[in-house]
C-alpha cells in the first residue's frame, strides 16, 4: 500500500468538514455516535461527557448541544447503549458511569477499578457492560450488581478494545494481543504477540469476527485473520507518515455498510481503505493538529474526527491556552468508501 504524505496546512479545517458548536475546553479522547440516532458523544480530558444532536439538509450539517455531564477526573472512553437510551463512560477518577441520556436522568456510578479506565464496551449479546483499565483487568458488569460478574487478569495495563460479538480483542502493554470467545469469556481464546512492533494504540474486530486490525504508534497498520489457515492473509502497512517523520496510528473504524474502513493519526490526516484489494481509496488533507479519535455514524453516511492535541509530546508541549479543540463532521460519499477490485499489475 501507498504511504501517506501531503505537504502541511495551517488551515484548521483544509477538508471542509463541519464544525460541530461548542466543542470541549481540551483534547478529545473518544467519540461515539448512538446506535439508533445521529447524536454524537464525546468524552473530554476536561472532565465532561458532552452530547450533541447532528441534523442534516441535503450536504449541510448542523449541530445542536444536547446535555452533558461530568467525572471527577479526565474522561478516557465512551461507549453506547445498543438502544440508543444510554451512555456509558469511564476515565481517570476509576469509575465508570451510566447517564441515562434520553430520559434526562442523572448518571450513576456502575463500575470501578483500581486504576484509571481506558477502555469501555457494552455487550448487548451478554447485557453486560466490560471495562479495561491500567489496574491490569478486565471487569464484566451486570448494571443490576454493585460488583463485577467476573474479573479477568491482564498481563498488562489496557490500552486498547474491540468488540463484536463473540469475538473480543485486548491490546495491552508489551504488544500483547488478547483474543477472547465471549461464549467462554473466563478463559483466553488465543493470545498473541502484536504483529507490529511498536506499542498498540487503537483495534477494530473484523464485521465478520474473522479477524482485527491493529494500530500502532510507529505509523502502521497490522490486518490479522484469527483462523490458522487465512494466516498467508496476514499483512501489515505504513501510513501517517511524511517523509522521515512517523505518527501514531490512533483510530480505527471499519465503515458499517461496506466494510472498508478508516484511520486516523497523529499527522492530522484520516484516510479510508479497502484491506481486500489492499488500497487506499481515499486521503484526506491533513490538518494543523493531530486526530486523536474518530467515528462512523450508524449509516456510515457522517465520519466524525476530533482535531486537537493528543498528548503524543507529553505534558509540556499542550498549552491549553493556544491549542484549541474542534470536532469535525464528515460527509462520507460513496465513491470514498466503497471497495475496489484490486488492480493487477501482471506481475507474481
Amino acid at each position: 500500500m501507498a504511504t501517506f504524505g501531503t505537504a502541511a496546512t495551517t488551515n484548521y479545517n483544509p477538508n471542509r468538514s463541519a464544525e460541530v458548536v461548542q466543542p470541549p475546553n481540551d483534547s478529545v479522547s473518544s467519540l461515539c455516535f448512538s446506535p439508533k440516532a445521529n447524536l454524537l458523544v464525546a468524552s473530554s480530558w476536561d472532565n465532561q461527557v458532552r452530547c450533541w444532536e447532528v441534523m442534516r439538509s441535503g450536504t449541510t450539517i448542523s449541530t445542536v448541544p444536547k446535555a452533558a455531564m461530568a467525572h471527577d477526573q479526565p474522561v478516557l472512553c465512551s461507549t453506547w447503549k445498543d438502544d440508543g437510551t444510554t451512555v456509558f463512560s469511564g476515565g481517570c477518577d476509576k469509575q465508570a458511569k451510566m447517564w441515562p441520556l434520553l430520559s434526562g436522568g442523572q448518571p450513576v456510578q456502575v463500575a470501578m477499578h483500581d486504576a484509571p479506565i481506558k477502555e469501555i464496551a457494552w455487550i448487548p449479546e451478554m447485557n453486560l457492560l466490560v471495562t479495561g483499565s491500567w489496574d491490569k483487568t478486565l471487569r464484566y458488569w451486570d448494571l443490576r450488581q454493585s460488583n463485577p460478574a467476573h474479573v479477568q487478569q491482564l498481563p498488562e495495563r489496557c490500552y486498547a478494545l474491540t468488540v463484536r460479538h463473540p469475538l473480543m480483542v485486548v491490546g495491552t502493554a508489551d504488544r500483547n494481543l488478547i483474543v477472547y470467545n465471549l461464549q467462554s469469556p473466563q478463559t483466553e481464546f488465543k493470545r498473541i504477540t502484536s504483529p507490529l512492533k511498536y506499542q498498540t494504540r487503537c483495534l477494530a474486530a473484523f464485521p465478520d469476527q474473522q479477524g482485527f486490525l491493529v494500530g500502532s504508534i510507529e505509523g502502521r497498520v497490522g490486518v490479522h485473520h484469527l483462523d490458522d489457515a487465512q494466516q498467508s492473509k496476514n499483512f501489515t502497512f505504513k501510513c501517517h507518515r511524511e517523509n522521515n517523520d512517523i505518527y501514531s496510528v490512533n483510530s480505527l473504524n471499519f465503515h458499517p455498510v461496506h466494510h472498508t474502513f478508516a484511520t486516523a493519526g497523529s499527522d492530522g490526516a484520516f484516510n479510508f481503505w479497502d484491506k481486500d484489494s489492499k488500497q487506499r481509496l481515499k486521503a484526506m488533507t491533513r490538518c494543523s493538529q493531530p486526530i486523536p479519535c474518530s467515528t462512523f455514524n450508524n449509516d456510515g453516511s457522517i465520519y466524525a474526527y476530533s482535531v486537537c492535541y493528543d498528548w503524543s509530546k507529553g505534558a509540556e508541549n499542550h498549552n491549553p491556552a493556544t491549542a484549541k479543540t474542534y470536532i469535525f463532521l464528515h460527509s462520507v460519499q460513496e465513491n470514498e468508501i466503497k471497495g475496489k477490485p484490486r488492480i493487477s499489475t501482471g506481475r507474481k
